[in-house]
């Protein structure tokens, strides 16, 4: 969403930039607007003053490269703007954060298997255990390292054994 308002921006701002004069219109003396109107972009980009309006006001995501064209040659962008225009039309997708592998230090599964009388468990911030001690996991089999969200297989086999 972020994306379509920095191209409605970004259009409305260079039309208003441009004079009727620039792009070789007649230029009347009742005009409301500084610059261009949408509907003069639009004839001059080869586009329906309605596509238009919705580009301006971001609500098309697609728009095509003849679209694009239209709209650089109308606005007269330089290179370096219309690639900007482009950039703004259709954004690089993000890419995701590498995830960092889980180092557990052996230390604390020496610690918790200490710990016969009270059933333990680590977690990593994914919420998969990475660690158990015996007792844990004689309650359960959710507790066995390498399973993920313990709370979620507790909640359903707790609901399996309700009572009506």
């Amino acid at each position: 969403m972020e994306t379509t308002r920095g191209l409605a921006a970004f259009l409305r701002a260079r039309r208003e930039l441009l004079k009727p004069a620039d792009v070789g219109l007649p230029n009347s003396d009742r005009r409301r607007v500084e610059g261009l109107r949408r509907e003069e972009v639009a004839m001059l980009a080869g586009m329906s003053t309605e596509y238009y309006l919705r580009l301006e006001q971001g609500r098309d995501h697609q728009p095509s490269d003849q679209v694009l064209d239209g709209l650089a040659r109308a606005l007269q962008l330089d290179e370096d703007a219309g690639n900007y225009l482009r950039e703004l039309a259709r954004p690089a997708p993000r890419r995701r954060a590498r995830s960092v592998p889980e180092r557990f230090d052996p230390a604390v599964q020496t610690l918790i298997d200490s710990w016969p009388l009270t059933p333990t468990f680590v977690v990593n911030r994914n919420m998969a255990i990475l660690a158990s001690n015996r007792l844990a996991r004689a309650l359960s089999r959710v507790f066995s390292p390498g399973r993920k969200h313990p709370a979620r297989s507790v909640s359903r086999a707790r609901n399996a054994y309700a009572l009506p």
